[in-house]
């Protein structure tokens, strides 16, 4: 008569899954209580209401001369109805308060576990380095968009309750119906967040570089400056073809009429490349990255 010997009690290697690690959802929700992404968010929820309050404080009177002149024309234009009023708050964010915001949630992510210490736990676990990276920057891109869609979704809410529903009016083009006018305000939207991709790119490749979050952050947003400000000196030439922000105003050409998509294609192009690039160098970096905080 022969006896099976009693099977062996699983391991923790028998049960370790890649796959259950660090999952997004877990990562999500560790974003949302952190006061920076709050706050960050809370902002573009607030930041249309200022700049109504602005318009509604705005007298029009002619004491302060030319410069109150311009003020109301430009007010004029905004409030001319939702669409308008939503146009100008994005207009007026998208050369730097969402670059601002997209370079704080990319640059902040890894390089704040660096710095706190927790990065080495986090892969002690052991969470995969590659794993790791990917769910951080689908949490930040996320959280990129959502910034996005806050601010726009508040600035057509209350420009719309205030103003109304009317056609879109620019100075580029005719008036465009309201609801037409609503998908090029999504187009926009969509465009920008592309081109965006190049300050999230930098931003994760800094992050995974630096150990000092305010440094990944503050390091995106000057070299975009520096790229807006070169792009300024028409002496380079063709040069400035080949900047980051060289395209950074086509999404105007979605405000004319017909719509004019040379280069919205151009851009696309060059900030999914610059994108692509950055990310690329953040993978390598990270994998190959001796992590000792």
């Amino acid at each position: 008569m022969t006896t099976t010997a009693p099977a062996a009690p699983p391991t923790a290697m028998d049960t370790y899954r890649p796959t259950r690690t660090f999952t997004f959802a877990t990562e999500f929700r560790r974003q949302a209580s952190r006061r920076r992404t709050q706050l960050a968010l809370g902002f573009m929820v607030v930041l249309p209401l200022i700049i109504l309050v602005a318009f509604q404080l705005n007298t029009g009177d002619g004491n302060n001369g030319r410069r109150r002149g311009e003020f109301s024309s430009l007010v004029d234009l905004a409030t001319a109805g939702g669409v308008n009023f939503a146009l100008f708050t994005v207009f007026v964010s998208a050369s730097f308060l969402l670059i601002v915001v997209v370079a704080l949630f990319c640059g902040d992510t890894v390089a704040s576990e660096a710095s706190w210490g927790s990065l080495r736990y986090l892969l002690a676990i052991p969470v995969p380095r590659g794993r790791l990276l990917g769910v951080k920057l689908a949490v930040s891109l996320a959280y990129s968009v959502i910034a996005m869609v806050l601010l726009l979704g508040t600035a057509l809410a209350v420009g719309t309750l205030r103003y109304g529903w009317h056609p879109l009016r620019s100075t580029i083009a005719g008036d465009i119906a309201a609801g037409e006018a609503l998908l090029r305000l999504l187009g926009i939207m969509a465009y920008l967040a592309v081109s965006l991709l190049v300050v999230a790119g930098l931003a994760f490749l800094l992050s995974v570089t630096t150990d000092a979050p305010l440094g990944a952050v503050g390091g995106a947003v000057l070299l975009q400056i520096l790229s807006s400000i070169l792009d300024q000196i028409t002496a380079l030439g063709a040069i400035r073809s080949f900047l980051p922000t060289h395209f950074a105003q086509a999404w105007l050409g979605l405000l004319s009429t017909p719509i004019q998509t040379d280069n919205l294609v151009r851009g696309c192009i060059s900030a999914l490349g610059y994108a692509v690039v950055f990310f690329g160098l953040a993978w390598w970096r990270f994998l190959r990255k001796d992590v000792v905080s």
